[in-house]
C-alpha cells in the first residue's frame, strides 16, 4: 500500500477518477502480501500488486461499469489451480475485493502512509455494499468501538494486516499498516551486511551504526520501530547502546555473544541502572535456536526472532505442532 502513495496523490491532484482495490476476505492463495493493493483508473491503467495481476482486467472492467454516486463495490473473484500455476501463485483461491474511489478516502491516509507513520484505515460499508465511509486511526487514538479496538490490536503487532468485522450497519474493513521495522545494527562485518540484506528482503529498513552516539540518535529518531541488533563486543559501545534501547522501550533489543559475553553485558547494564524487568527484554544470546552456524544462517535466525517478537508470538515452533489458522 505504501508504494501507491505518490501515484494516489498525483491522480487526486490531476482530478483523475481513480479507485483503490484491496481484499476484504480471502481464502486460499497460500502466503501473500497482507499489504497488497492496486490503483485502477477508468481507462484501465493499473498500478500496484494484487495476486500478481490475475484480476487486473476483471477489476478494471468493474471500475469502468461503476455508476455515478457509488462509493464502493465488492467484487467476488476466484483463481483455479491452473490459473494459479500460470500466474506463479502458490495455489488458487477466492476473494472479495473492495473497489473504492480515491475521492472517498481521506487525504490524511496517504499523507501518514507517505511519512511512514503507523496508521490504520477503517472503512464502513452499508448493507448493500455500494456506499463506504473511511476514517483514519492512529495507534495513539482511543478506540471508539470494536473497529477502533481491532485497528489498535493490528497496529500493535507491528505487521501489516487486514480484518473484516460485521456491524449492524454492514461490513467494516480494518486495514493496519504499522511503521516498517527499522533494524539498527551495532557493529560491522560480514554478519552485519547479511542481516541488512535479509532485513531489506523482508521489506524492512536497516542501518549500520558504529558507536554509541550515532546509535543514540537513530534510536531516538525511530524509537517506535527500531529493532536493535548489537553485534559489537566492545563494552564502551554495547552496554550504553543497550541501555538506551531499553530505556526508550524500542520494540526489539537483541545482542550477539557467548554466554560469558552475555553475563558481562548483564553486569554492566545493572551497574548502569537498568532494572531486572528491563533486562528481561534483551534477547541475548540473540536469535532463534535453528542450529545456525554460518553468517547467513545466523542472520536468518536473528531476523526470524525479530519477526516473532514483533508478531507477539510467545514462542516460535513448528506449524504442525500448533492448532488454529496458519496465517494468523
Amino acid at each position: 500500500m505504501r508504494e501507491l502513495v505518490e501515484t494516489a496523490r498525483r491522480w487526486v491532484a490531476e482530478g483523475r477518477a481513480g479507485y483503490l482495490a484491496r481484499p476484504v476476505t480471502e481464502q486460499g492463495f497460500g502466503p501473500r502480501d497482507p499489504a497488497g493493493a492496486v490503483l485502477i483508473d477508468t481507462r484501465g491503467e493499473c498500478v500496484g500488486t494484487l495476486y500478481r495481476g490475475v484480476f487486473d482486467a476483471e477489476l478494471a472492467a468493474e471500475v469502468a461499469a461503476l455508476p455515478a454516486g457509488v462509493t464502493a463495490r465488492v467484487c467476488e473473484v476466484s483463481v483455479r489451480a491452473s490459473e494459479a500455476v500460470a500466474a506463479r501463485l502458490t495455489c488458487g483461491g477466492q476473494a472479495e475485493v473492495l473497489l473504492q474511489p480515491l475521492s472517498a478516502i481521506p487525504a490524511q491516509w496517504w499523507e501518514l502512509l507517505g511519512d511512514g507513520v503507523g496508521v490504520a484505515l477503517v472503512t464502513r460499508l452499508n448493507e448493500a455494499a455500494d456506499q463506504a465511509a473511511s476514517e483514519v486511526v492512529r495507534a495513539t487514538d482511543a478506540p471508539g468501538d470494536d473497529a477502533g479496538r481491532r485497528a489498535g490490536e493490528l497496529l500493535a503487532t507491528r505487521r501489516a494486516g487486514r480484518d473484516a468485522l460485521y456491524a449492524e450497519s454492514g461490513l467494516v474493513l480494518v486495514e493496519a499498516f504499522p511503521s516498517a521495522p527499522y533494524v539498527v545494527i551495532g557493529g560491522g562485518g560480514e554478519l552485519a551486511d547479511i542481516i541488512e540484506r535479509q532485513a531489506l528482503l523482508l521489506g524492512w529498513e536497516a542501518v549500520l551504526v558504529t558507536g554509541p552516539e550515532e546509535a543514540d540518535k537513530v534510536l531516538e529518531a525511530r524509537r517506535d520501530a527500531a529493532c536493535l541488533v548489537m553485534l559489537s563486543h566492545e563494552e564502551s559501545f554495547d552496554v550504553p547502546t543497550l541501555r538506551v534501547a531499553l530505556t526508550r522501550e524500542v520494540p526489539y533489543v537483541g545482542a550477539l555473544g557467548s554466554r560469558k559475553t552475555t553475563a558481562r553485558r548483564r553486569e554492566g547494564l545493572l551497574a548502569a541502572g537498568v532494572t531486572e524487568a528491563q533486562l528481561a527484554r534483551v534477547h541475548g544470546p540473540i536469535g532463534l535456536d535453528l542450529g545456525a552456524r554460518t553468517p547467513a544462517e545466523t542472520a536468518l535466525a536473528i531476523c526470524a526472532e525479530i519477526l516473532g517478537e514483533l508478531g507477539r508470538r510467545k514462542a516460535a515452533g513448528a506449524l504442525r505442532d500448533a492448532d488454529g489458522p496458519i496465517n494468523s
